[in-house]
């Protein structure tokens, strides 16, 4: 082979090698591009959120639909408000959809799971998700396993 092609291939390597390496960095990161453009708002309460954070994936049935927008505290409740933006595409999500926070794994970072109710009616532009579920934290979870063995 000629020397002048032994190195091209070597730099064709190397830069599919770096890109390799600079998608699985945004990968592992979470950054993830969702477009702003062609969204819609809903709002869900949360007592306890879990580390969820900002641009955290919302999931439809695995699939992501949308990306976690803003997180507030409500003055009143003292409960997290979180603002999601959802994919227009996926605007007949019924009334009495729930909000879970769920993990990705055992120790993964926290996403919101949505799961459709039956209703007729279906949510709108700056509605709120009225049935939710909080994250399961682990520390409280093993807390009261062994507060409960102790009281035996």
């Amino acid at each position: 082979m000629n020397n002048k092609t032994v190195e091209l291939l070597v730099g064709a390597f190397i830069i599919a090698g770096i890109a390799a390496l600079l998608v699985l960095a945004l990968k592992v990161s979470g950054l993830n591009y969702y477009p702003g453009q062609g969204t819609y708002q809903l709002t869900a309460s949360f007592d306890n959120i879990g580390g969820l954070k900002v641009r955290a994936p919302v999931r439809l049935a695995g699939v992501q639909v949308g990306e976690v927008r803003a997180i507030t505290i409500d003055p009143k409740t003292f409960k997290a408000v979180v603002t999601l933006a959802i994919d227009s595409k996926q605007n007949q999500l019924p009334v009495d959809t729930s909000a879970n926070i769920q993990t990705e794994g055992l120790l993964g970072s926290n996403f919101i799971g949505l799961a459709p109710g039956y209703a007729e009616d279906f949510l709108k532009d700056n509605d709120r998700i009225e049935i939710t579920h909080s994250a399961l934290i682990l520390e409280n979870l093993i807390g009261q396993f062994l507060y409960s063995v102790n009281k035996k």
